[in-house]
């Protein structure tokens, strides 16, 4: 579904993405780790349209979007859950919900899909009408990733899902992530819980200052000793 070729991104004068090429197949989970600073977000805004590569192809289902606005890209069937949640702080619940599915006219089919988050985010429903900034840091999350899914994408990018929650609400959106492919849809996965993410992925990629230096089956990445050293502590 998604194809990276050879893709190279600067930030001024600052080559920081250099030659990554990876693919997410239909139906899979698949995991970009690496640690702080190696170009994990970076290779998430190059895909969004947020950052233009200056070489190399990004392709969705066949089509070239290394070029094209980020708003185009996601009605294109591909939605992003950002690192730090990037919700709608000042806004409601409802209209966070209501703004991931700003390229729809269908209301009947948005309200329908409300209903579907709230059944995948038990949590959300009962916040509707709160104020979405006054939420704690594991229900902004819940809430990014409904809001994703409130465009009806076939494949969700999600960038450090994680971060900054604690044990047990780390579990419930991992949980969650299978819930969601089980549903049907594709995860592409950034992260730096790399026990987690190889624990439900069924391919990773690991990145190291701006480069693919290792990709394998979740299992054996498991396993792998530089994974295990970098990421595991050597566990």
């Amino acid at each position: 579904m998604l194809k990276l070729i050879n893709v190279n991104s600067y930030y001024g004068p600052s080559h920081v993405l250099q030659d990554i090429s990876l693919e997410v197949n239909k139906g899979e989970i698949v995991c970009l780790l690496g640690a702080n600073a190696a170009g994990k977000t970076t290779t998430m805004k190059t895909i969004f349209g947020l950052l233009h590569p200056k070489a190399g192809s990004i392709l969705f289902e066949d089509q070239h979007i290394e070029n094209k606005l980020t708003g185009d890209i996601v009605t294109s069937g591909l939605a992003l859950v950002p690192e730090a949640r990037r919700i709608f702080s000042r806004m409601s619940v409802l209209e966070n919900l209501e703004m991931g599915a700003f390229s729809r006219s269908n209301r009947a089919e948005v309200k329908a899909d409300i209903e579907h988050v709230c059944e995948v985010f038990p949590r959300i429903r009962e916040r509707l009408k709160q104020i979405a900034g006054t939420m704690s840091g594991g229900e902004q999350q819940m809430l990014a990733m409904g809001r994703a899914l409130m465009s009806r994408p076939r494949m969700i990018c999600m960038d450090e899902p994680s971060m900054g929650l604690s044990p047990i609400l780390v579990e419930t959106v991992f949980n969650t992530i299978l819930q969601i492919r089980k549903d049907g849809t594709t995860i592409f996965l950034v992260e730096q819980n790399a026990s987690m993410a190889l624990s439900l992925a069924d391919r990773g990629y690991v990145l190291q200052t701006g480069k693919i230096v290792l990709s394998d089956t979740a299992p054996n990445l498991l396993t792998n000793d530089l994974v295990r050293q970098a990421y595991l502590g050597g566990a």
